[in-house]
């Protein structure tokens, strides 16, 4: 087989594969701008006769997308950035202090969490935060959101921080820096890839979290746009113009992120794997 055509094959089936993601999210997008079921039927991939602009005001407003948006929006970040300051802190202490026997039973500690689905801690998680009473709080999302992203967090984060140099460690210790200091001013704005990368990993995470939010949270004005968009498809189910709408709220802050960052999470991910 000529070497032209071994290198097309790969891309030809990449092209295939967003092909296949994206061509089902183009009829949504165009559907979210329909005035009809209708036109929705008759002119799936169609552009829309008439660009209807208030679907989006009215799943904004009428349909309360804008409080389960706004919901999920600071309990992702704020878990997110929560989990990325531990990992960090953790991964730090594992990796350049100087308890190589602990460090290595700690850092095997943790990694045992990869091994434990997220699934099967459900019982346990519900009656502790039943206990602690903040069942039916964000608290009861933030707290299982912030823990169970730490070990493939510290993970990551360790792997990347084994790639520095200890000379900059060294340097940074004669130059008078304390632990927190070289943590704070050398560590971290080095590991800034994997930092994002592992920010973007858990706040997706969060972000499309359903299971926790569905069960722990009764009140609606609490509510995450996962479970939120239940009640919504259950509410105008026969309008599928605001349903598409409603994915589309679900769907594209997440595409921004990523198109902003995808260069850094590939930095993140690949980091570590050369020693150097």
């Amino acid at each position: 087989m000529p070497a032209a055509i071994k290198k097309t094959i790969p891309h030809v089936v990449l092209l295939a594969y967003v092909a296949v993601i994206l061509v089902p999210f183009l009829f949504v997008l165009l559907s979210s701008f329909k005035a009809n079921n209708v036109e929705i039927a008759t002119r799936p991939f169609g552009l829309p006769k008439i660009w209807a602009f208030e679907n989006y005001k009215e799943a904004w407003v009428k349909a309360k997308i804008n409080v389960y948006f706004w919901n999920s929006l600071y309990l992702s970040l704020s878990s997110a950035v929560a989990g990325v300051l531990l990992a960090a802190a953790t991964a730090f202490a594992l990796t350049r202090m100087k308890f190589e026997s602990a460090s290595r039973w700690i850092y095997q500690f943790v990694l045992i969490g990869m091994l434990i689905p997220g699934n099967v801690l459900f019982i346990a998680q519900y009656l502790l935060v039943r206990n602690l009473g903040i069942l039916n709080t964000h608290w009861s999302l933030f707290l299982p959101y912030t823990a169970g992203a730490l070990p493939i967090s510290v993970l990551l984060i360790a792997a990347f921080m084994r790639s520095i140099p200890g000379e900059l460690e060294e340097a940074a210790i004669v130059d008078g820096l304390s632990a927190s200091g070289l943590f704070v001013r050398i560590l971290l704005p080095l590991t800034l890839p994997a930092l994002v990368t592992v920010f973007i990993v858990n706040f997706l995470g969060n972000w499309n979290e359903y299971l926790l939010a569905n069960f722990f949270l009764s009140k609606d004005s609490l509510r995450t746009l996962p479970t939120g968009m239940v009640g919504f498809r259950d509410a105008f189910q026969t309008n599928y113009a605001l349903v598409c709408t409603g994915i589309v709220f679900s769907v594209v802050p997440v595409l921004v992120l990523y198109a902003l960052l995808q260069k850094n999470i590939i930095e993140g991910l690949t980091a570590g794997s050369v020693k150097g």
